[in-house]
């Protein structure tokens, strides 16, 4: 299953993004089902699919299932759907990236020729 498979479902994109929010410690499988309001056989469904695409890691506890959100790999993906915005006018990335919602933080740096 590739990132964006895994990520299309709306389940699994929240999923995900709870355990970005709760990085790097994780969260044991009952405590995602509690957060997120799903029964464990569906709640195992999308860990399987998100585990299998690489986007979070499962690591056993004890009696219990930790697991993690890939945060390196998000930001490979991000970096790689961003790194030629606007390749050969700069001018307009600025632009777009003044009109969007996103804080500048959170944005991949603009080579010193691109700003």
């Amino acid at each position: 299953m590739t990132l964006f498979e895994a990520l299309s479902s709306g389940t699994r994109l929240e999923l995900f993004r709870l355990l970005v929010r709760h990085a790097p410690e994780g969260l044991v499988a009952g405590d995602i089902a509690r957060l997120l309001g799903i029964s464990a056989s569906n709640l195992s469904f999308h860990l399987k699919a998100l585990v299998h695409a690489g986007l979070i890691t499962m690591e056993k506890e004890g009696k219990f299932l930790r697991y993690r959100a890939e945060i390196p790999l998000m930001l490979n993906l991000i970096a790689y759907l961003t790194s030629e915005c606007c390749s050969g006018n700069p001018e307009q990335c600025q632009n777009f990236r003044k009109a969007s919602k996103v804080v500048p933080q959170v944005l991949p740096q603009m080579l010193p020729e691109d700003a």
